[in-house]
């Protein structure tokens, strides 16, 4: 059946062109005998010249990430508008925090000012407007407190970890937290009592601070204890809306500071919590991991064994963000990158411990402070020249300042001692740390030379005869490196060390320099 050209037609213009219909519009007008020329084929270059209908083909799927800037009306460069907004969107906080750029002033070493406001952001004593890194933790102990306020019932936590991995610092927000959602849920905020251990001169004057939260001084008498009125209380059933019936959070830090030898205290103070009516919630902090296992066995056979919370040491990543976070607040800059990197690697590796390694970026300041002063009075300049490379360069904490600080934060006296001491007093102390290691605490002078002549023969030294080997032991005991005791017999006299194992085989990596350095010479000379 031949095909009407107008039906054809419109049909083409509906998927062509103006143009391209006004072309086919002859050609199929001629054709009038069935032969439709088929329509031409469209090329990829003739997409931009198509005008499509909304309902002729199904719209092109975008992903999410598309369509947070852009709609299905927009043009395809309103995506290219937002991309560099979603690329710093998709990149982890703490690399925004180290690569984020904003236009910063140059930081002067010798303005007071700039250094107080450095050093201030950099003490430990200041407590940062977010704790960053320990989110996981203090989501634990505010969901626990929480938890014992709605339920008005007591409970017990016990917050371990290393020095310097932010316990204190957590417990510290979550108390705030959990008064701001207390005071927004309707529920009675429990009233604070933080502690620290060390500060009280008996460790029974925990329960008098307690007692005295609860404004119950006038009770107390001589006859009875404090611990024996909380103990009667909490046995007692108390209105919540009376003072004896409110709950009550207590933050003991340092708690290991309360151990005595029966443990009684310690034990007494968990116990309070398990009370009938006890609504006491009992936090105690300390770097003890298994200090509940060790010291409050029976805690666990009466079934109230506090909830534990381990603290982890900071990584290498987790002390540079912490860092940053701490220098964002500054509107200049005063840190080099690998400068604080190098810290964070350092402390890491060590210890993990924050607080040390916020002391040795103060450290690192006072040397740049230092520095820059003496180039100052050298040049007979100010800092705020801009015009010389030295003095801008300068006015940064850079990786060869950090070295130092790091240096000098890690090294004992005792390293330099033994460093300074003659070559042969080194080999001796390599000699006592090879019998001392393992096995006993001391030995004597008899035993002392046969292993100094061994080490001597290992290394290809010369050694010294056994009265000028009683001298060099003294001197180390003059030194206050070794202990010599008292005998008729020399040979029979008793040497202990008096230092670290950690700093004797420092000394004998010394040692084997500066014998390698010397045999080398010794070729040479030859």
């Amino acid at each position: 059946m031949p095909s009407n050209p107008k039906q054809t037609a419109s049909r083409i213009a509906t998927r062509s062109s103006p143009k391209e219909a006004d072309a086919a519009g002859p050609e199929i007008a001629g054709s009038g005998h069935g032969n439709s020329t088929p329509p031409r084929r469209r090329l990829r270059s003739d997409q931009s010249q198509v005008t499509e209908s909304p309902m002729s083909t199904p719209m092109k799927r975008k992903s999410p990430r598309l369509c947070i800037n852009s709609s299905p009306n927009s043009p395809n460069g309103g995506v290219k508008e937002h991309s560099d907004k979603i690329i710093k969107l998709s990149r982890s906080p703490a690399k925004t925090l180290l690569y984020s750029s904003g236009p910063k002033q140059q930081w002067n070493p010798r303005d007071p000012q700039h250094m107080g406001a450095v050093k201030k952001v950099m003490h430990v004593s200041i407590i940062p407007h977010s704790i960053v890194c320990r989110e996981a933790e203090q989501q634990r102990v505010f969901e626990f407190c929480k938890g014992c306020v709605q339920q008005g019932k007591s409970g017990s936590l016990y917050l371990s970890g290393c020095p310097g991995t932010g316990k204190s610092l957590s417990v510290e927000k979550v108390k705030h937290d959990l008064l701001e959602w207390a005071q927004d849920a309707g529920f009675q905020a429990p009233d604070v009592l933080s502690v620290e251990c060390t500060s009280l001169a008996t460790t029974s004057e925990i329960f008098r601070k307690i007692l005295g939260k609860f404004q119950m001084k006038g009770k107390a008498n001589d006859v009875t204890s404090p611990l024996q009125h909380l103990q009667k209380m909490y046995t007692q059933k108390q209105p919540p809306t009376t003072a004896d019936g409110k709950m009550m959070l207590v933050i003991a830090d340092e708690l290991d500071y309360l151990i005595t030898k029966d443990r009684a205290v310690l034990h007494d103070l968990f116990m309070l919590t398990a009370l009938p009516f006890s609504r006491c919630i009992l936090i105690g902090i300390a770097n003890a991991i298994d200090l509940v296992d060790r010291f409050l066995p029976r805690l666990q056979s009466l079934n109230c064994k506090p909830l534990v919370i381990t603290f982890p040491a900071y990584s290498k990543d987790q002390i540079l963000e912490i860092l940053q976070e701490r220098l964002n607040g500054l509107p200049f800059v005063v840190f080099q990158r690998e400068a604080l990197e190098l810290c964070a690697r350092r402390i890491a590796a060590a210890s993990g411990d924050m607080r040390k390694a916020l002391d040795i970026c103060r450290s690192a300041i006072d040397l740049v402070e230092a520095e820059v002063n003496e180039t100052a009075g050298e040049m007979n300049i100010s800092l705020i020249d801009s015009e010389n490379p030295r003095v801008e360069e300068t006015a940064t904490v850079r990786i060869h300042h950090m070295a130092l600080a790091l240096s000098r934060a890690f090294r004992s006296p005792t390293v330099d001692i033994i460093q300074s001491l003659p070559q042969h007093q080194q080999i001796t102390l390599c000699s006592v740390l090879k019998l001392v290691r393992g096995r006993k605490k001391d030995t004597n002078i008899g035993e002392l030379y046969k292993s100094y002549v061994e080490v001597c023969k290992e290394l290809r030294i010369p050694g010294v005869g056994n009265l000028e080997f009683s001298s060099v032991c003294e001197a180390l005991n003059d030194q206050g490196v070794l202990k010599l005791g008292q005998s008729r017999n020399s040979n029979l006299r008793k040497i202990t060390p008096k230092v670290e194992e950690a700093d004797i085989t420092f000394a004998l990596q010394v040692c084997k320099r500066q014998c390698s350095s010397s045999r080398e010479e010794g070729k040479l000379a030859n």
